[in-house]
């Protein structure tokens, strides 16, 4: 009783405050029916999956979730923006990539996932009662990133690396073939 007491200065009850770094978890299907809205921004290195791709994790990115009624179907309008810090595939450097991100998501059962083949210009999302807001942003963003990054062709360290080698043994004498 003592501990109450004392941390609970004025019965604010500060100690039932959600963790900062809880995981924001919500009811997919109620979020979308009352077209509730979430926005935050989430530290790039706390998605496990993509650290083996950054050339550095610091920085985040901001997001934006909304939910809404479409015709009868449930969606959910997701947007992230942010720069990521990859690993240039030829010099193996860092490269700034900008992601800006804008989706829309059709919210099925289970069972009836098939129903979202038929819409290709929707995407389909399993409804849960317990969505993990970060988890969904980091498979879009798995999916948005180039599979083997590289910086625009003469910007790279390894291509001027290239240029200013000095001619070999081999050319020298193709050259004295002629």
């Amino acid at each position: 009783m003592f501990l109450t007491v004392a941390f609970d200065r004025g019965g604010r009850n500060i100690y039932h405050a959600r963790l900062m770094f809880a995981r924001p978890l919500i009811d997919s299907v109620d979020f979308a029916r009352n077209g509730k809205e979430l926005a935050g921004k989430i530290r790039l290195e706390d998605m496990p999956r993509l650290q083996d791709i950054w050339a550095g994790a610091a920085g985040e990115m901001s997001f934006c979730i909304k939910g809404r009624l479409d015709e009868g179907k449930e969606m959910l309008d997701l947007s992230f923006q942010g720069k990521c810090l990859l690993l240039c595939q030829r010099c193996l450097g860092g490269l700034l990539y900008p992601m800006d991100t804008t989706m829309r998501l059709w919210l099925l059962p289970a069972n009836r996932l098939a129903e979202g083949d038929e819409d290709v210009d929707l995407e389909v999302l399993e409804a849960s009662a317990a969505l993990d807001v970060w988890a969904l942003i980091e498979d879009e963003l798995l999916l948005g990133l180039p599979y083997a990054p590289k910086h625009p062709e003469g910007a790279c360290a390894a291509a001027q690396s290239e240029k200013s080698k000095p001619e070999g043994v081999f050319s020298v004498l193709a050259k004295l073939k002629v």
